[in-house]
């Protein structure tokens, strides 16, 4: 199991932080959807377009607010995030009609988006000699603090009644309010200088960069074969009890938690990650494959295909993590990293919003050849990424030559 508390203090700030805003993000994962349904009444289809929207709101504000995390101080930038996202959270309460649950939602989106973006020049700067490390331990603690949100979400799902879906609200709002609280103990980090002239928004001009973004976002579809395909899968094409969809989850929180900063230790350098993100892929194929051989056999034997390859996924999740924290921390400039990481959601957060539907044409609505071509897809991605790696190391090298940083000088060695 990982430490359960970093050595130094503004770690540990920015550690329970981040624990408390995961345990609602917990409490909304696992029922937010059914408190727009159940309580609020708003028809599915509308609560999934609004989603959609929120989705594409948040993949604009990213950028914007990691550029002012830089110039401005990341510490201020990203408690407004917070506060932000704990009043639009709180206004999911007066969302009864369509126009008001797509604004409070698309605010709340955007302001978490923006959080992840502002966050992370606090990550680089307070995060050590690896501040990648420290991210995976980051992602560790947030899969704790989510799995103790879903605890405390399942008694409201279970009570099933309209008062219990409003404390679920009010629950979640209160812990991004006060994760925004506890970031006060945070010293501030003072804004970093440009490094001369040149366009304000180089991330995106950056196009190796702009690739291994791109490259992510095809990876990060992983995250939702677990959350949507599988479950999916197993109620319509398998013989596999219902209840095996709460243990794939539970084996695949046990792991992260366990495993992803011994993981992380290992992907040290540029390229290394970019071995990770082809080990990744290959590993997601053979999940892939095992997922799709688990319809038309016995209930059994489809349970033992279905937790083999959700072990297998987990382990391949943990290496594209890692990859993905090595490489879009080692190769962002110091003085734009709120910029460069926002770039770097976009990946996630355009597989956020088409992975739903993309694995469901795919492989509940085709079937069994569309698994393989999602691994295939998760294959070819993990291939490409080393060559993107090394394309982008060469022209981090060939913008600062005369004062390479960590980054660049891990990049020439590997």
């Amino acid at each position: 199991m990982p430490t359960l508390m970093p050595d130094s203090g503004p770690q540990r700030v920015i550690a329970a932080s981040n624990f408390v805003y995961t345990i609602g993000s917990g409490l909304y994962l696992t029922a937010g959807v059914l408190y727009f349904t159940e309580a609020a009444r708003l028809p599915a289809a509308q609560v999934g377009l609004g989603l959609g929207v929120a989705g594409v709101v948040s993949l604009a504000v990213g950028i914007a607010v990691g550029h002012l995390a830089d110039r401005h101080g990341a510490r201020g930038v990203y408690a407004a995030t917070l506060v932000v996202q704990a009043l639009a959270t709180a206004g999911f309460l007066l969302a009864d009609s369509f126009g008001l649950f797509v604004l409070a939602a698309g605010t709340a989106t955007g302001a978490k988006a923006a959080g992840l973006a502002a966050r992370s020049p606090l990550i680089r700067h307070y995060g050590g000699d690896r501040p990648q490390a420290f991210r995976a331990y980051l992602r560790a603690v947030t899969n704790v603090g989510i799995s103790l949100g879903a605890l405390l979400a399942g008694w409201a799902v279970q009570v099933g009644t309209v008062p219990a879906y409003q404390l679920l609200v009010v629950g979640n709002a209160v812990a991004f309010a006060a994760s925004a609280a506890i970031l006060i103990r945070l010293p501030p980090v003072e804004p970093v200088p440009t490094a001369g002239g040149g366009p304000r928004r180089i991330a995106l001009r950056d196009r190796p960069y702009l690739l291994l973004t791109a490259l992510d976002g095809i990876m990060a579809v992983q995250f939702k074969v677990l959350t949507v395909a599988v479950p999916l899968w197993l109620v319509t094409a398998t013989a596999a009890p219902r209840w095996l969809i709460a243990g794939t989850m539970l084996v695949n929180t046990v792991i992260v938690i366990a495993f992803q900063i011994r993981v992380s230790r290992g992907i040290d350098t540029p390229v290394a990650g970019g071995t990770a993100y082809r080990r990744a892929g290959l590993a997601f194929l053979v999940s892939c494959s095992l997922i799709s051989l688990s319809a038309g056999i016995p209930a059994w034997a489809a349970a033992t295909l279905l937790m083999t390859a959700m072990v297998i996924h987990t382990i391949g999740e943990l290496w594209h993590s890692a990859a993905g924290f090595e490489v879009s921390f080692a190769l962002a400039p110091q003085h734009a990293t709120g910029q460069y990481l926002g770039v770097f959601g976009l990946g996630a957060g355009v597989a956020e919003a088409l992975g739903p539907a993309l694995l469901i044409s795919l492989c509940i609505t085709w079937g069994r050849p569309g698994w393989y071509v999602v691994g295939a897809l998760f294959t070819l991605a993990g291939l490409a990424a080393p060559v993107a790696v090394r394309w982008a190391g060469r022209h981090q090298l060939a913008q600062e030559p005369a004062e390479p940083n960590r980054a660049g000088e891990k990049v020439s060695s590997g």
